[in-house]
């Protein structure tokens, strides 16, 4: 009797060894478990469903250029503007429901040619008002009706880091892309996102995160770096200066 203890004794160690050796994403039930702890990290309080915030942020390219932009997103509201400049040009788009305003320096009339220079077009700011609240939105976003979340979790190593990587794909009319997203193994936290238009092509890019601002209990990453997935080319990074409540 003795010898059965002490071997069940070994067993249940040896069991609780293995456990902890496993990788995390075996250990979670699914990748809906794993991108709740990541969202509970970004956004803990759920602010995210009524989001309401100015935020400045600036974009340098690998040619010297540089875009800053004043953005105002309220979900609540559904409204976002958008205030872009460009050396000494300035664009204004702006969309209150059904109601979209354009203005380029100050005019609300402008050429076909700076129209079509400077993407004058309310279909130019339904794009960025996607662009901005689905990025700045993750990984909340990603419990949109429209994703589809897929549930194996992968163990990877990505730039000599290890990351869990869930993959999404969206249903028909929502998007075409296939996004990967690495989280942090230890906090949830999001490092890493990564698209394909078609990944047989190994287009697409990888994006980047580094650094937190804190806003209303929300962790949102500040420094955005953009490089292709074939050529690992740099493209740009975005600098999310400041962010605050709206004027």
């Amino acid at each position: 009797m003795e010898t059965f203890i002490k071997s069940k004794r070994l067993f249940s160690l040896f069991f609780a060894v293995l456990v902890g050796l496993m990788p995390i994403s075996l250990l979670a039930q699914s990748a809906t478990e794993v991108l709740q702890k990541s969202i509970a990290y970004h956004d803990p309080q759920g602010y995210w469903s009524s989001f309401q915030a100015a935020l400045k942020i600036d974009l340098n390219q690998p040619d010297g250029s540089q875009r800053e932009s004043d953005i105002n997103i309220d979900l609540q509201k559904g409204k976002f503007s958008m205030t872009e400049r460009r050396g000494e040009n300035v664009v204004m788009r702006s969309l209150n429901g059904e109601e979209c305003t354009i203005s380029f320096n100050g005019k609300s009339e402008f050429s076909d040619e700076e129209s079509k220079k400077f993407g004058l077009t309310c279909d130019r700011a339904e794009l960025y008002k996607n662009y901005y609240t689905f990025l700045y939105g993750l990984p909340m976003k990603l419990k949109d009706e429209g994703a589809v979340l897929y549930e194996d979790v992968e163990d990877v190593v990505f730039k000599e880091k290890a990351y869990l990587k869930l993959k999404i794909t969206f249903k028909e009319g929502v998007g075409t892309d296939t996004w990967y997203i690495y989280l942090n193994p230890e906090t949830y936290a999001m490092e890493v996102y990564q698209f394909y238009h078609d990944e047989t092509k190994n287009d697409g890019e990888y994006i980047l995160l580094s650094e937190l601002i804190e806003y209303e209990g929300m962790q949102i990453p500040k420094v955005r770096k953009w490089y292709t997935n074939k050529e690992d080319k740099w493209l740009g990074t975005d600098d999310l200066i400041s962010i605050s409540s709206l004027p």
